[in-house]
């Protein structure tokens, strides 16, 4: 349906974009990591979409590399979807953080960090936001043990 958009997003990012798909007007584009930022300034600045309607992960152990960035982006002005994905290793889960870009990216990227344990270079707070401050590991993680007893902390009034 809007195949132009991942035609543009082929011609502006040729060696970073690894796969294209489009299924029922849901356009897809996997990315590497190291574009991330540049492909999301390329979205709000050049295509047109003005709203970063979320920001996931999805861990898929044992697969390599583990875990998968979702962004799910929206332009109201063309009424136009794109999801926006980018594989991350365990070896170094992180990626840079898009607060700079999408201000609303900041408790999407605490949660991914609370929940995963993948990290945002550049994030201005990135701390729990879910989970208390002692808490130990990331409980959406396919390895995090489901009996795992946690520290227990004062109750505060």
């Amino acid at each position: 349906m809007n195949s132009y958009l991942l035609d543009a997003f082929k011609a502006r990012f040729p060696e970073d974009t690894l796969e294209t798909s489009s299924f029922r007007g849901d356009e897809t584009v996997v990315i590497r990591k190291e574009a991330l930022k540049a492909a999301a300034l390329f979205l709000r600045d050049e295509l047109g979409f003005d709203f970063l309607m979320d920001l996931t992960a999805v861990d898929y152990l044992p697969r390599q590399p583990r875990f998968e960035l979702v962004c799910h982006f929206y332009s109201s002005k063309h009424n136009y979807r794109l999801r926006l994905k980018c594989p991350v290793t365990a070896e170094d889960p992180s990626a840079a953080s898009l607060t700079p870009v999408w201000a609303g990216a900041n408790w999407f990227e605490r949660e991914v960090w609370d929940m995963f344990g993948i990290r945002f270079e550049g994030h201005p707070d990135l701390r729990r936001l879910l989970m208390y401050d002692g808490f130990e590991g990331h409980p959406l993680r396919k390895d995090y043990p489901l009996k795992k007893r946690q520290p227990r902390i004062a109750h505060r009034d």
